[in-house]
């Protein structure tokens, strides 16, 4: 393999609502990112991974995108975000922003121009049925949504506000394509891709994942953006496994640089059940699957390293001793690990100074939606609260997302 910049750099990854707010209203913004970069430079960190900072009504955290070129006032402004490009590059850190294309907000231009008329042009940019299947919504509920004016479902695998974007639309893509070049003309170093698996479903096969167009869209992509440019492109795959892995990374096939598959961190769940149904960690399983991956990128690829992000608990809650008299040392010995393999460490922000998972019996004090979902889901299906809890004390995405 060719020797690329991002082989042996380190990735920080922040959360901007809560890693440093500079105006004190609660919230944590760029031009706090921008106060504590000579920190950062001297964690010895090569990337920045943002979190989302564009337009969007919050309903999940800025994953739901009213509009991809607009910086959320909340944060700051266009010009601050270039200024943070700028101080990032003066100290050799590059920025590279997430990329949410599987979905839109509701309040998106497109989709509100989609749901007057299904003769308006935009209306092919969303997928829609005249009748839902049984497909389910990753928060929970059905995966379809009824707009009385056009007399059709739309689909959301997420939040009914956030509808699924139709990789099918070619026009639609060159739009996206447009939308990404505008950011790397901008001076970012890449793209972190959420969910990118999913822009291939099928949705009348009832295929979510690494649908059958999923690498064609993924080449095209390339070709019309990052390409031909020295840019880290990492792809968020829950569903992708040892057997195909490669077909997303091998630089033969000019897809991605490198991407995110989850394996390890399904191993404290109960195989077969939701995430949310806990079983203990059996180490030699966890030595056996991070060595696999090893072998399995070999000469094919380049691997991902990573613990926690925005949407995991905190490891050293999860697999370390958080409140216990062995928290440092845990915390070192995770990281120690994840260091001394072969890959790109993604760190997520707190992870170097052990931070925990928090602790309530409040529900309230979770207010991120999938875990509301569950949380009411569960109950209606019988689950006692105290066991509901268990679960969201170990796995809420919220455990990653208190302040830094």
């Amino acid at each position: 393999m060719e020797e690329k910049w991002w082989q042996s750099s380190v990735v920080y990854q922040i959360y901007p609502r809560s890693f440093y707010d500079s105006n004190q209203d609660g919230i944590g913004d760029i031009p706090g990112i921008i106060e504590k970069l000579d920190y950062l430079a001297e964690l010895g960190i090569d990337v920045i991974w943002l979190n989302p900072v564009f337009q969007s009504p919050n309903v999940d955290n800025g994953y739901d995108i009213s509009d991809y070129e607009a910086v959320n006032p909340e944060y700051g402004t266009m010009e601050d975000l270039r200024l943070l490009i700028k101080k990032c590059r003066e100290r050799g850190i590059k920025v590279i922003l997430d990329l949410v294309v599987n979905h839109t907000s509701d309040q998106h231009v497109w989709f509100q121009e989609a749901k007057k008329s299904a003769d308006n042009p935009y209306h092919d940019y969303y997928i829609w049925r005249k009748e839902p299947n049984d497909l389910m919504s990753n928060f929970g509920g059905s995966a379809w949504e009824y707009v009385p004016e056009v007399d059709q479902y739309y689909l959301h695998f997420y939040s009914r506000q956030q509808p699924d974007l139709n990789w099918k639309n070619p026009r639609m893509r060159q739009d996206i394509y447009k939308m990404m070049n505008f950011w790397i003309h901008e001076g970012i170093g890449g793209f972190r891709m959420d969910v990118i698996d999913l822009i291939g479903k099928v949705p009348d096969q009832n295929i979510k994942e690494n649908g059958p167009h999923l690498h064609e869209y993924l080449q095209e992509m390339a070709r019309e953006t990052y390409g031909e440019k020295d840019l880290l492109t990492v792809g968020e795959t829950w569903g992708a496994a040892a057997e195909n892995a490669k077909l997303f990374c091998d630089p033969r096939r000019k897809e991605l640089s490198m991407i995110f598959q989850f394996e390890q961190i399904n191993l404290d769940k109960v195989k077969g059940k939701h995430r949310w149904d806990l079983k203990e960690l059996d180490l030699i399983e966890l030595k056996d699957v991070l060595s696999k991956w090893q072998s399995v990128m070999e000469n094919n690829g380049w691997n991902s390293l990573f613990w926690n992000n925005h949407d995991l608990p905190r490891i050293v809650s999860r697999w370390g001793n958080d409140h216990g008299k062995y928290r440092v040392l845990s915390a070192k010995m995770l990281a120690i690990l994840l260091h001394g393999m072969k890959g790109t460490p993604y760190i997520y922000q707190g992870e170097e100074i052990g931070m925990t998972n928090f602790y309530s019996d409040d529900i309230s004090d979770y207010p991120d939606i999938e875990t509301q979902h569950v949380y009411k889901e569960r109950l209606d299906q019988g689950f006692s609260k105290e066991d509901i809890l268990r679960s969201i004390h170990k796995k809420a995405r919220d455990n990653g997302r208190t302040p830094m």
